[in-house]
């Protein structure tokens, strides 16, 4: 788009009337409002004329009551803002107690020894000759025996209790 010198001398007019970048962009046509801001700054213009009304202070709007969570909001660039802790009592975690059932007994079978109904709980290091698999007596629901059932699979409450306490 060229600039010519009626459109320029047009912006100049319109820029001092108070319109904005948008309606400027909208008489002119053809232009996008960036358009016309460049050419504000590249002219150096400033000194718009105020609408009536933008003289007069604009009402604020009522806030609604502060709720603890709005404590959280942020607006903008917050990324080394320092953060405030709200004073809450917090009551200590408590580590439930968790009666795991012992394993009545643990065969310690190879991969090739391993039948279906056997526990495949690992024990010990994959990488050593004396890794082995507990070969108990497994549910028929599961790959384990109640014991290590009882280890590997946790309501997730008391998983998500766990990572918190972390």
């Amino acid at each position: 788009m060229n600039w010519t010198d009626e459109r320029v001398e047009l912006l100049k007019k319109l820029w001092t009337d108070g319109l904005s970048a948008s309606q400027i962009a909208a008489e002119l046509g053809g232009i996008t409002r960036n358009a016309v801001i460049g050419k504000v700054h590249r002219l150096g213009l400033s000194g718009r004329a105020k609408t009536t009304s933008s003289a007069a202070p604009r009402p604020r709007k009522p806030r609604a009551p502060s709720h603890p969570a709005s404590m959280f909001r942020t607006h903008g660039a917050t990324a080394l803002k320092p953060m405030s802790v709200p004073d809450i009592d917090i009551e200590p975690f408590v580590e439930p107690e968790i009666r795991l059932v012992e394993p009545i007994s643990c065969e310690r079978v190879t991969i090739m020894e391993l039948r279906e109904s056997m526990c495949r709980w690992p024990i010990g290091d994959p990488g050593t000759q004396e890794f082995r698999f507990c070969g108990s007596r497994s549910n028929s629901s599961s790959s384990y025996c109640g014991y290590h059932a009882q280890l590997a699979y946790q309501p997730a409450s008391e998983r998500k209790r766990r990572t918190a306490a972390a």
